[in-house]
């Protein structure tokens, strides 16, 4: 037992040195802070589509959806997993072309306050710090999640104390994006996405087999009150179920209106080398992200099975769920060596899944600060080195402020990922769309679609769906409605947009027609 520990760790080591080295060679290639935000836009169609996914998959591919999938059944982690499979095809067919073409127009804009700010030609840059408090907001937590993943799968493998555990996966994250930005982010998260990849596919093949095969994880579903339909949430206690009728579905489908706020996604669509080569992109990414939600959503039955026949303990509430995939990796390194090593790498799967996201969202959330509210707010005026400098001391200052928030191990993950992604979804996501593709839009229309957003999401979340009965909706939908509205309302009380902005709206245009 022993032994194969040791091989667990040893692979772990591996793979997470291997990330830093990536970083400490992206970092060659940084000679300005462009570069180190956003790759110097060099991002080929492979590593575009696969780091966009990975880094959009977080630690809720191989923790929140199965562990949802384990408790509840089919309904809801479908019903999720559809929405955001149109919602990633939609975002790449819509959004991606247009926004790597626009954003570069608008004085080559580097992050998406940027890109706002100078789309409606803010200025006083107010929508600059508005987005970049938002996203501060949303994605300290988010990260923070990613954190504790790590600290979670740590101490529930190796016995080390989960804080210890939690810091030691933090810093190397944090190593290999504060030394590498953007470009090693995006390549260690193609590095990922195949990791996670390779783990999701031995863990069906193991489960499976261990299980007593496919029929066997069929039948225990079947047995299991409303597991299998789309229509019904399983509740463990009693065997029993409760309906999951038309609301809970338009609401969970809902999930897929977020791509269009994600500014972890959106900075890989800015950051492709060649606008004609997104097609290819759009593609990878689809067939990528429908097939991993699929076998991610299959482990939670098949662990659910493991549960039942006495091979697994059963597994109770949300968070402890959460570890299915974490047990099943330790029961598999308790065979012998070679089994050791295979489990090494689903352990280094649910690392990628989660480093993936957390250095993602740790540049975004620099960049935010750095760039955005000492550059653009207070136009703080720096040097190139000194723009590199302050870039990476925000970065380490925040995943400081992750790990503080993380210091509590039993939150859920699928809640924390589910709140973060309402509010980037509800108020990133109706600007972006307006600023893409509506002429009269203006600065004020997307300013009330930022405030109305950001407040509704909280006032939903926390006042109105605890009421329960109709109520009870996704945040993400009501609130992504209201800033729309907000924005067409605001936008046509206010003056027309100048022309300086109605022709480069008009000028993107017409580059999006050509060839």
């Amino acid at each position: 037992m022993e032994k194969n520990l040791i091989c667990v760790l040893v692979t772990i080591i591996l793979y997470m040195l291997m990330m830093v080295i990536i970083g400490i060679y992206c970092s060659r290639k940084n000679e300005n802070v462009s570069d180190f935000y956003l790759g110097g836009r060099k991002l080929g169609p492979i590593v575009t589509a696969m780091s966009a996914e990975a880094s959009d998959m977080s630690s809720w591919l191989l923790m929140g959806l199965p562990g949802v999938a384990y408790l509840f059944g089919g309904a809801e982690a479908c019903w999720t997993a559809i929405g955001l499979a149109i919602g990633t095809y939609v975002n790449w067919l819509i959004v991606a072309k247009r926004l790597r073409v626009y954003s570069h127009k608008c004085s080559n804009a580097i992050t998406i306050p940027d890109f706002f700010s100078n789309r409606y030609r803010d200025d006083k840059n107010i929508l600059m710090g508005i987005s970049a408090v938002i996203i501060l907001v949303f994605f300290v937590p988010y990260t923070a999640s990613g954190f504790a993943a790590c600290g979670r799968l740590f101490s529930t493998l190796f016995g080390i104390q989960y804080h210890v555990a939690m810091i030691l996966s933090a810093v190397i994250i944090i190593a290999y994006t504060s030394v590498g930005g953007f470009l090693a982010a995006s390549t260690t998260d193609l590095i990922q996405s195949i990791v996670m990849t390779i783990a999701l596919i031995i863990l069906v093949a193991f489960g499976v087999n261990t299980a007593g095969g496919f029929d066997a994880v069929m039948e225990n579903a079947k047995s299991l009150t409303g597991y299998l339909s789309l229509t019904a949430s399983h509740i463990a206690e009693g065997n029993t179920s409760t309906s999951y009728g038309f609301l809970p579905i338009v609401s969970t489908l809902a999930w897929g209106l977020g791509y269009f706020g994600m500014p972890h996604i959106l900075l890989r669509f800015m950051a492709i080398e060649d606008k004609n080569k997104v097609k290819t992109s759009r593609r990878i990414a689809s067939v990528w992200v429908v097939i991993s939600m699929a076998i991610a959503i299959f482990i939670g039955f098949i662990g659910n099975a493991l549960s039942a026949n006495g091979t697994l303990s059963t597994l109770v509430g949300s968070a402890e769920a959460e570890t299915v995939v974490i047990k099943l990796a330790i029961f598999m390194s308790e065979k012998n060596i070679l089994f050791a090593l295979l489990a090494g790498l689903i352990f280094s799967g649910i690392l990628a899944c989660t480093m993936s996201t957390s250095d993602s969202q740790l540049l975004a959330a620099s960049s935010s600060m750095s760039e955005n509210i000492i550059g653009g707010v207070f136009k703080i005026k720096l040097s190139n080195k000194g723009q590199m400098l302050s870039a990476r001391i925000v970065l380490v200052v925040i995943a400081v402020l992750s790990v503080i928030i993380a210091w509590k191990p039993d939150s859920s993950v699928f809640q924390i990922v589910s709140f973060a992604w309402a509010g980037f979804g509800a108020t990133f996501g109706p600007i972006m769309l307006a600023a893409l593709f509506w002429k009269r839009s203006n600065k004020w229309g997307a300013l009330a679609g930022l405030v109305s957003g950001g407040i509704s999401i909280f006032v939903w979340k926390f006042l109105i769906r605890p009421l329960g009965g109709a109520w009870d909706i996704y945040e993400l939908l009501p609130a992504f409605l209201i800033a729309s509205a907000a924005i067409i309302i605001v936008s046509l009380l206010t003056a027309k947009p100048s022309k300086e902005i109605t022709d480069e709206f008009d000028a993107v245009v017409e580059e999006m027609r050509a060839k």
